[in-house]
């Protein structure tokens, strides 16, 4: 190997500063509960039943009404729900729900890449991922807050199910992991500079 090219690994290796442990941890810590926000929030949907009202459940997908024999008799059409804009309101909401599970699992790959690929784009990766994840946030919390508007009428702190509280507890995950991401990207990019020795402001 010439002179020049173990020079060039020696600069190669001060422009890569050594990661610190809390700093991994922290990183793998926000990978390990985004993906635990998804996976509540895609059970929640999926199940869908969010709220129990008097002898009716309701869903994304369906409706339930429970008859004198504690039988459920769920239909699909909530157009038969007999409340004014259900159907097609409750289309929007499963739709927003839906889609940000989509865009979170999106921003989960973008976090893995990011530490799997230590390349020059690493950072960007990662802010791409937790902005995608402060993106998922918004529509989660549209789709739930489009159901509890749509059944305002309906609605009890009681009568909301851990389906429901599922989703909201991811919803909540996926905030804190974006604020959380985006905070530690840029305090890791700014000790970087430091250990560069670029200038930086006063």
């Amino acid at each position: 190997m010439t002179a020049l090219g173990v020079q060039a690994q020696r600069l190669l290796g001060q422009r890569r500063p050594h990661r610190s442990f809390f700093e991994s941890f922290t990183r793998a810590l926000i990978i390990l509960c985004t993906s635990l926000a998804v996976v509540l929030s895609s059970i929640s949907i999926c199940d869908g039943e969010w709220l129990l009202a008097d002898d009716r459940l309701f869903g994304l997908w369906r409706f339930c009404n429970v008859s004198n024999q504690t039988e459920l008799h769920c239909l699909r059409d909530l157009s038969q729900a007999q409340m004014p804009w259900l159907a097609s309101g409750m289309v929007v909401a499963r739709i927003v729900a839906t889609l940000a599970v989509v865009v979170a699992i999106f921003g989960l790959e973008f976090l893995i890449v990011s530490q799997v690929c230590e390349d020059s784009f690493a950072r960007r990766k990662w802010a791409m991922g937790s902005t995608l994840l402060l993106i998922s946030f918004i529509l989660s919390s549209g789709g739930l807050l489009s159901f509890l508007v749509l059944l305002r009428s309906q609605v009890t702190l009681l009568g909301l199910t851990l389906m429901f509280w599922s989703d909201f507890t991811a919803s909540f995950l996926l905030f804190l992991n974006a604020i959380s991401g985006l905070h530690i990207n840029s305090i890791t990019h700014i000790n970087n500079m430091h250990s560069w020795g670029l200038p930086t402001k006063v």
